[in-house]
């Protein structure tokens, strides 16, 4: 449903060299796969004998016996629309093979032999198994059957668009290209390897990163299923530690040296990894290589869609936030020096004398002043050379006024109070505007004045005008055109709202600015968000609040994670929030900002057109000159229909 296919990884406990014990250890995980509707479930490198058997593997009992239990299993799940990857030794053309075998309703679809053999330090495998290369046959009789075998094989399922598997085995992984590379290129979005990894101090951070770039390389899904306990410690230790990563994200992990059989299982968005593909332009360059060309054999099956709606997977309301607190400090750090050495960079390029920005008190402009000042402090200039300039206009509260006043004191730079009331008072005359009349007119008039003053005195001062408008107000073209729409270089232009509040947040705890500052900073936080173009309620409070009129910002960055990142369409970014936001919003208020999202980025791309410069910081940019590049006069339809009709 909506691209997503559940996949799991299954540890069993295991009797070394006993194959009836094994077999039914692994029918039970199998039945636990099927009440999780799990449609495609990986074992252990080995599975049915035991990885540790030794010499063993030169015992015909031994290889007939696996072969026999194979052969139970398939009967045993011939009614069962689920993908089965199950480790077993394999004996033809003169050699014994380890192999990966691929069932589907009883069916045996192929025998994936594992390629490279280790034969290093603990491992002694060449003393029992061939590589797939020494293989001569392309199909043999196996457990009753008639199966191809090779490790040219690819499975792909009728009913579940891209659904495409490819099979390696443990050292498969651990070459300099492994044979996934090459089995992604040619379509497969799902890798399962089948492993015996024994455990060592530090490994298992080590086979983390080994998944996870595989998988981010490959933007594939990648399923990593180890040996468990229940393998020989004659001279070493299997602790079954087993991974599902999806282009580099972890969604799935087992608990190491567990006693118990395990399945872990996760949902894995296949389309989202096609979408993946199709925007690395570099992706299949890779094919014009000689040593690319392939020729696989696609072994097609038939499987129903997955109707399960429930989702093994965290969708998280804040995508452009890090899954843990642990990494937002190093986040936070990385985007916040990213904007101090480009504003750095352009203010030594043009020369400029002062960096000019206007302070509202709000978080933006916050923002913004705290690179200024950074800025000087990593050029070794004196903060006197930020010139913060507060206008006061028609709807300024006392408590924005005051937080900006205190704040550029705060920082020691230098600061100006330009009041615009009289100006925007002689423009309404000048073009016959009553100003009791509170429309756009009134509201881009202050904006656009403001942008005239900060403007005209960065001539007067040789300086440049510092741009505070954030990416959130981009997609939705909450600015005035040629109002704080334009500046000489927007520090926030890739910076989302919900993570221009967690900056602000990370520098007043961080201490990285005088402590004075924090404080105020920490008011800015909590005041609501507001342009203040209209005036204030009677008691002095802001009346004109921003996410009462576009909507909440968390959800619209959520949709613009989700649009332009992954180009879901509006049923899949509906589905998804209504999971990420299950206790915050019901449909008909997600359909509602929903729709508006839509509207606003369609009519409003002329506002991105003709951005000024400024920094990339993160997945997403709004830039013509960076991510994203749109006609002006594109049309919604496809799109909003799709909306009214859920």
């Amino acid at each position: 449903m909506y691209g997503f296919v559940k996949i799991g990884a299954a540890i069993p406990k295991l009797h070394v060299a006993d194959c009836i014990f094994n077999q039914q250890e692994i029918l039970s995980l199998i039945h636990q796969a099927q009440e999780k509707n799990i449609k495609v479930l990986s074992f252990p490198e080995l599975a049915l004998t035991g990885y540790t058997c030794g010499d063993l593997f030169f015992q015909l009992p031994l290889l007939q016996a696996a072969e026999q239990s194979l052969a139970q299993i398939a009967k045993a799940t011939q009614d069962l629309d689920m993908i089965l990857a199950i480790g077993t030794p394999v004996y033809t053309d003169n050699q014994t093979f380890n192999c990966v075998a691929v069932l589907h309703r009883g069916t045996i679809l192929g025998l994936v032999p594992k390629t490279f053999i280790p034969n290093y330090s603990e491992f002694y495998e060449e003393r029992w198994f061939a590589s797939a290369a020494d293989l001569v046959s392309e199909e043999i009789a196996y457990a009753g059957q008639i199966v191809p075998i090779g490790s040219d094989l690819l499975f792909r399922a009728n009913g579940i668009p891209h659904l495409k598997i490819g099979v390696e085995i443990c050292e498969d992984i651990w070459v300099p290209i492994p044979p996934s590379s090459y089995h992604c290129l040619y379509g497969a979005t799902v890798i399962l390897n089948a492993s015996a990894s024994n455990e060592l101090a530090s490994k298992p951070t080590y086979r983390h990163q080994l998944v996870a770039q595989q998988s981010s390389r490959c933007l594939s899904a990648y399923v990593y299923t180890s040996a468990g306990i229940g393998e020989s410690t004659q001279d070493a230790v299997f602790s079954g530690h087993s991974l599902i990563y999806e282009n580099g994200t972890l969604l799935g992990e087992s608990e190491s040296f567990s006693r118990e059989g395990q399945l872990i299982f996760a949902d894995i968005d296949l389309e989202l990894l096609m979408n993946e593909r199709r925007r690395h332009t570099t992706y299949m360059a890779q094919l014009s290589q000689p040593e690319a060309q392939r020729f696989y054999r696609e072994i097609t099956f038939s499987m129903a869609e997955p109707l399960d709606t429930s989702l093994a997977r965290t969708v998280s309301a804040t995508p452009f936030l890090p899954a843990d607190d642990a990494n937002l400090d190093a986040r936070c750090q990385d985007i916040f020096q990213i904007q101090v050495t480009a504003l750095a960079r352009r203010m030594e390029h043009t020369h400029a004398k002062k960096l000019v920005i206007g302070i509202s008190g709000g978080l933006d402009s916050t923002l913004a002043l705290l690179v200024a000042a950074k800025a000087c402090d990593y050029l070794n200039l004196d903060r006197t050379h930020v010139l913060g300039i507060t206008m006061p206009g028609f709807g300024t509260t006392d408590r924005t006024y005051q937080n900006a006043l205190a704040l550029m004191h705060a920082l020691g730079i230098e600061q100006r109070e330009i009041s615009i009331r009289e100006a925007a008072l002689q423009h309404f005359a000048d073009i016959g505007h009553d100003p009791a009349i509170h429309d756009i007119t009134y509201e881009n008039t202050q904006a656009r004045e403001r942008t005239q003053i900060l403007m005209d005195i960065a001539n007067q001062t040789n300086g440049l005008v510092v741009g505070t408008g954030d990416l959130s107000e981009l997609a939705l073209g909450w600015a005035t055109y040629n109002g704080d729409h334009m500046s000489m270089y927007g520090v926030n232009a890739g910076v989302p709202k919900t993570l221009v509040r967690v900056l602000v947040d990370w520098v007043a705890h961080s201490h990285r600015l005088e402590e004075s500052a924090s404080a105020i900073l920490l008011d800015i936080l909590d005041t609501p968000i507001s342009p203040e173009l209209l005036p204030p309620d009677p008691d002095g409070t802001i009346h004109q609040k921003t996410e009462d009129l576009v909507g909440p910002y968390e959800l619209h960055d959520f949709f613009l994670f989700q649009i332009l990142r992954f180009g879901f369409r509006p049923a899949k970014v509906l589905y998804l929030a209504e999971i990420a936001f299950s206790n915050q919003y019901d449909r008909d208020t997600l359909l509602k900002w929903l729709k508006n999202f839509y509207r606003r980025f369609f009519a409003q791309q002329f506002k991105r057109s003709c951005l000024p410069d400024g920094p990339k910081v993160g997945a997403l940019c709004l830039s013509p000159r960076s991510d994203w590049r749109m006609p002006t006069d594109a049309h919604n339809r496809i799109w909003m229909e799709e909306v009214d009709s859920l």
